[in-house]
């Protein structure tokens, strides 16, 4: 059997790397919503 390898272009390496990038700096400022979290005082349950 033969592996074929596939070429990665640099810019596609790049964009998938400014998407990682991106999409940390987006869950920093605004976390994914945990829905086994109980709400403090002041909170009103997040919906789904």
């Amino acid at each position: 059997m033969s592996d074929v390898v596939r070429f990665v272009p640099k810019s596609e390496l790049e964009r998938a790397r400014l998407i990682r990038e991106a999409r940390a700096i987006y869950d920093s400022i605004f976390p994914p919503a945990a829905p086994d979290r109980v709400p403090q005082d002041g909170e009103e349950r997040v919906k789904n």
